[in-house]
């Protein structure tokens, strides 16, 4: 029997596809779990430190903060350690959700998406990077230009840092945008001619992004939509480079064959 359990085993190992949809959904389960306890980890590990880290974003700031409540400073110091846990645990998931989509991967694109996981996770840290250092500051500026001599500005705990996070978390995602262009060009979904194609239409979708989330003026839209349609060009021109090497490997691979 023992025998015979291990050899069922080892035939769902060698053959992953050959799993039923129950055993995809359990395998599924298995993997988010994994990503919610390296989340939750990463967490405990931010909220130690996360006094420390509190003082350093607030750093600039004349005055202190307010909290309109007794809980709020455990809203504030979750929140800040959230964000800080997700850019930890951003490589854990896209490994966990490389090692359930890999048997249905070709190859090339298993070797691809594998070294893709720690450009993620440098992309999502340079997109915060560009709206703490950059955006941020920039809209809070104005706004405060906008209040001054008319207004007495206060600002709560949670209010800031839910303005900070609006301002930062979106641009780390969108900083993306290259890794999954080589990722779904490797697939063959995109090719450099759909982009480009396309590249109008993107162009429209990030003007209205950077619109959405800046100050009302040229000059603040400009330097949002600069860098935005920089990833997008850097993108395409990535996946000419890549889609150029499938076409080159494809007649040897027919030829070998």
């Amino acid at each position: 029997m023992l025998l015979k359990r291990l050899l069922q085993r080892a035939s769902k190992a060698a053959n992953p596809n050959d799993q039923s949809a129950i055993e995809h959904l359990e395998e599924m389960r298995r993997r988010l779990i994994r990503t919610l306890i390296a989340f939750l980890v990463a967490m405990v590990a931010a909220f130690i430190y996360v006094e420390e880290i509190y003082r350093w974003l607030v750093r600039d700031m004349d005055e202190k903060l307010v909290l309109l409540g007794p809980s709020e400073v455990m809203w504030v110091y979750m929140i800040i350690a959230g964000v800080v846990a997700l850019a930890v645990t951003l490589p854990v998931a896209a490994y966990q959700v490389w090692k359930f989509v890999q048997p249905a991967l070709p190859d090339g694109a298993q070797r691809s998406a594998l070294l893709l996981i720690p450009v993620i996770s440098v992309l999502f840290i340079v997109g915060l990077v560009f709206g703490y250092f950059v955006l941020f500051p920039m809209v809070l500026q104005f706004m405060q230009r906008m209040a001054e001599g008319q207004f007495e500005t206060m600002y709560t705990a949670q209010r800031y840092f839910t303005f900070m996070i609006h301002m930062t978390v979106p641009f780390g995602f969108l900083f993306e945008m290259p890794a999954i262009v080589v990722f779904l060009t490797k697939l063959g979904i995109v090719n450099p001619l759909r982009l480009a194609k396309m590249r109008k239409a993107a162009y429209f979708l990030l003007c209205i992004v950077a619109v959405t989330i800046t100050p009302p003026d040229i000059m603040s839209d400009l330097i949002v939509i600069v860098p935005l349609f920089l990833l997008y060009e850097i993108s395409v021109s990535i996946s000419k480079v890549v889609y150029r090497k499938q076409l080159q490997l494809s007649p040897a691979s027919g030829g070998t064959s």
